[in-house]
């Protein structure tokens, strides 16, 4: 559930898309707060780039609606607050830094130019070399810099570290954290990398076999599950004591002895068993998310259902 004091940047009612017969989206609700970094996350497949690219007005769902701030994607006022940056970074390889940088101007009402020719600069890329020459990583931080020069309210970024050096890593997240506590950007970034998430998003949004499994703050969502490590119970095939609640485990996993179990809600005292068999604590939000992907066929979770 939406916190009505709380602006919407994205919002999708019973959104789908089929490519071919096949769903790559379907049945999708969601509500991104405005003003937030979302971690969009999910396998191969998952409907990711889809969402990212109906968002952009680059699409048209197949069933349902989508809106950016009140707007239909695609529409006059929808493109002016959005900007998309594609996982394949599509750029014209024959054209300069500096003429892309101008193509920007051009095309954009509110282009900031000195904020694209920082971004470039601070990489060493001469504005008079050519985007063909570039190497991957100095390529994406030329069409990050022209996807930041339009100063939209909406950055929907697709994969966008997945070249960078951790060096440029680091920077351009800096950057992009700048942009949303200076000026209030909201970020939709998708990303495989879960570790490089914890200190950067603060809403999650997961999905999975097309459909949306996780939604939310991401401290509400990790403050909602428990982490459980202790020993295995031999005699339960699964590995969980007997008395355990297993509609309320979101994944399990046994080594050796010992089994981690990631589940729904707080657990009083050190877990089911004994105190001298559980230990339990709050996830890390890479092991909230690792244990909702491995999860088959797990619920939906989101903030109505953390609060619950």
């Amino acid at each position: 559930m939406s916190d009505p004091t709380v602006a919407t940047a994205l919002k999708a009612t019973r959104l789908g898309r089929e490519f071919r017969g096949r769903s790559a989206l379907r049945d999708c609700d969601l509500v991104l707060p405005a003003g937030r970094v979302t971690a969009l996350v999910g396998p191969n497949g998952a409907g990711k780039s889809t969402l990212l690219q109906l968002a952009a007005g680059l699409q048209r769902p197949t069933t349902g609606h989508i809106s950016v701030f009140g707007h239909t994607p695609g529409s006059r006022e929808a493109r002016e607050r959005t900007a998309f940056l594609a996982q394949e970074k599509p750029l014209h390889p024959r054209f300069t830094v500096e003429d892309t940088l101008r193509l920007g101007r051009e095309l954009n009402r509110r282009w900031d130019q000195a904020a694209a020719e920082r971004l470039v600069r601070a990489g060493g890329i001469a504005l008079t070399s050519r985007v063909g020459s570039l190497s991957g990583g100095n390529r994406t931080r030329v069409a990050l810099a022209l996807t930041l020069g339009k100063r939209a309210r909406l950055l929907l970024l697709d994969e966008p570290l997945a070249d960078l050096d951790p060096v440029a890593r680091h920077d351009v997240t800096a950057l992009l954290m700048a942009e949303a506590a200076d000026r209030g950007v909201t970020i939709v970034m998708s990303s495989h990398v879960l570790s490089e998430l914890e200190d950067v998003c603060d809403h999650v949004l997961l999905l999975k076999d097309g459909a949306v499994r996780l939604a939310g703050d991401a401290q509400e969502l990790c403050a909602a599950h428990t982490r459980l490590t202790g020993r295995a119970d031999p005699i339960e095939t699964d590995g969980l004591p007997r008395e355990f609640d297993r509609d309320a485990v979101v994944h399990a996993v046994t080594a050796g002895r010992q089994i981690t179990a990631l589940v729904r809600g707080p657990v009083r005292g050190s877990g089911p068993g004994g105190e001298e068999r559980w230990i339990s604590e709050t996830p890390s939000l890479e092991d909230l998310l690792l244990a909702h992907l491995r999860a088959p066929g797990a619920p939906r979770t989101d903030r109505t259902e953390a609060a619950a």
